[in-house]
């Protein structure tokens, strides 16, 4: 025996209200913008002709310190973003790969966070009240860690042998899990005492198999949302964690990177700023645009509604 269905609307009903939704519309394509330009980031900058790590030294004015030459950072045919000032590296070839650390580090910490929060969610939902005492208080502790600061004391003292962006996502994630661990404690409570909880048990199932087929898919729909919220979050911690320069190492291009060197140009060159802060506003605006019409189009209440309306 499964969970009642109507507790959460199937596929179809959730892609109708989603496509409803506007804003969401708006978010989902332009995430699915930016997906693309990691995803195919090598293929776009050999269409453009250029490389991530070669240097144009007859691009940049020497004379002025290594500002770009030409309108706009240097924007051509050639160079579609312009190129870096002083070392003359093409920008859009940066701003690719800093697209595919960027998502890569925020949706890899994102599954670290649901898989723990989740685990953890349902062991103290469905384990003994010392059991959920000992997990909540756990999860009230990792809700209460200054994930920057102590991701910057962790990754400060981690040798730069190790991979940084998949140790940017495991530091995220195992200092981020808390609140889904909340969010699925208070689901799972919620179940088990469903009459279909019930009568799995006095069929003879489980705890685990309980825990999988019960309560597990209704744990979908609530963890799914704030997983979408999550991304956009993260996205924001590995910009910050790169801008301070702890986060990915040159030669690998981060957005966060890139804005920490701009600093030092934004009167000179205003573009060399102003495109990566673009990237992550429009990465962060989009995805939180998507979390949000996902929480609406899986809202059971909303679909109850829709259902009585027709």
């Amino acid at each position: 025996m499964t969970a009642p269905s109507e507790a959460r609307p199937g596929f179809r009903v959730f892609a109708g209200r989603f496509r409803t939704d506007r804003a969401a519309v708006f978010g989902a394509v332009v995430a699915g913008l930016l997906v693309l330009l990691a995803v195919f980031a090598p293929v776009l900058t050999a269409i453009e002709g250029q490389d991530i790590a070669s240097f144009h030294s007859d691009l940049v004015d020497s004379a002025r310190g290594g500002v770009p030459l030409g309108p706009l950072g240097g924007i051509s045919g050639q160079h579609w973003l312009g190129v870096e000032p002083q070392t003359g590296r093409d920008l859009f070839a940066r701003i690719a790969q800093g697209a595919q650390i960027s998502l890569l580090v925020a949706v890899c910490a994102t599954v670290v966070q649901v898989f723990l929060g989740v685990t953890v969610g349902l062991a103290a939902g469905l384990g003994s009240k010392l059991v959920d005492t000992v997990l909540t208080r756990l999860a009230d502790i990792a809700l209460a860690f200054p994930v920057i600061i102590f991701s910057l004391a962790l990754l400060t003292i981690v040798p730069d042998a190790f991979p940084r962006p998949l140790l940017l996502a495991l530091v995220i994630g195992v200092l981020g899990w808390g609140g889904t661990a909340r969010i699925s404690r208070a689901q799972t409570l919620s179940l088990r005492t469903r009459d279909f909880v019930a009568a799995a048990r006095l069929s003879g199932a489980g705890g685990f198999r309980i825990a999988r087929r019960e309560i597990l898919p209704g744990l979908a729909a609530p963890v799914i949302t704030y997983a979408a919220l999550l991304l956009p979050t993260n996205v924001i911690t590995e910009a910050a964690l790169s801008f301070v320069g702890v986060g990915v190492r040159p030669p690998t291009s981060s957005w966060g990177q890139m804005l920490s060197t701009a600093t030092t140009w934004f009167r000179s060159d205003v573009m060399y700023v102003l495109i990566p802060a673009v990237m992550v506003f429009l990465t962060v605006l989009s995805f939180t645009l998507v979390g949000e019409g996902v929480r609406v189009a899986l809202d059971p209440r909303t679909t109850r509604l829709t259902r009585k309306a027709g």
